[in-house]
């Protein structure tokens, strides 16, 4: 069964620029809540969309060696859709420990689309992506696909995370060439980690429309992997099946957030009473 909880222990470093990619950590916690996670949020580099592939190949490949020679980590998820079509074949060709990356959910989406019209709402970088018109060629084959690009939204879900309001007039002016188009749009894909925590939000704008994203599939293949025995041991022997569960933690390569309303946020996603520090 696709929504089967697995009992899996292990631990798992989750990269993304900002806290957005916390809401693959939600659904993966959700399938695989024995699992401990470690968190980085590279918020010095904020945001990974508007960055080139050889930034984002040298930053992520440093992060991902920093944390290395620190922690014991079996697997990492690189949560943000940018930085996943760019620099995983590198990331895989230089270290051991099994990648998942994270793709827009056309596929998905256009097996629930009705009306056989979708849309993508995504950073202008993903939008842009030869990776994601191959995406649309191989899975959207006699679909029609309207293409947004939005860095605000990144922006408002920031800003909802640390406890701001979301500036409606933002939201309703991104999604607004989906409300105006005439293909009936009646799924979109939101192309973007940081785009589910905006999903309640969008929902009231346009509520007859179907928000699909990709944190369920991401959590699958997460559980599979380890399930299925395909994180094993590398050259360290790192992988231990009875790791004993630590607290959570999410690291910050600049300010750390000193709210409650973030901590509360952890708490709702799986990961209370996470230790907060700098990277």
């Amino acid at each position: 069964m696709d929504d089967q909880v697995s009992a899996c222990c292990g631990n798992v470093l989750v990269l993304d620029s900002g806290v957005g990619g916390l809401s693959i950590c939600r659904s993966v916690l959700q399938l695989c809540p024995q699992l401990h996670i470690r968190y980085v949020a590279d918020d010095t580099f904020f945001p990974y969309g508007t960055k080139d592939e050889q930034f984002l190949i040298a930053r992520l490949s440093d992060l991902i060696a920093q944390c290395h020679a620190r922690f014991h980590f079996d697997l990492v998820i690189v949560a943000c859709n940018t930085a996943s079509t760019l620099v995983l074949p590198t990331l895989r060709d230089r270290f051991e420990m099994p990648f998942v990356g994270v793709v827009p959910a056309i596929k998905p989406a256009v097996q629930q689309s009705k009306s056989k019209a979708i849309g993508l709402l995504a950073t202008p970088g993903t939008v842009s992506r030869d990776y994601t018109d191959a995406l649309v060629r191989d899975f959207a084959a006699g679909c029609s696909v309207l293409k947004v690009g939005s860095n605000a939204l990144v922006e408002e879900a920031e800003k909802l995370l640390n406890g701001e309001g979301v500036d409606m007039n933002v939201l309703q002016g991104a999604i607004n060439p989906f409300m105006q188009s005439t293909e009936n749009v009646d799924t979109i894909v939101l192309g973007c980690t940081h785009f589910p925590f905006l999903k309640e939000a969008l929902k009231s704008l346009m509520p007859g429309v179907a928000w699909v994203d990709s944190g369920d599939a991401v959590a699958r293949r997460v559980r599979d992997l380890f399930d299925g025995a395909a994180v094993v041991k590398g050259k360290q022997g790192v992988y231990q099946e009875s790791a004993v569960k630590e607290r959570h933690q999410v690291l910050f390569t600049g300010a750390v957030p000193n709210s409650l309303h973030f901590q509360d946020v952890l708490e709702t996603i799986g990961m209370r009473n996470a230790e907060l520090s700098r990277l």
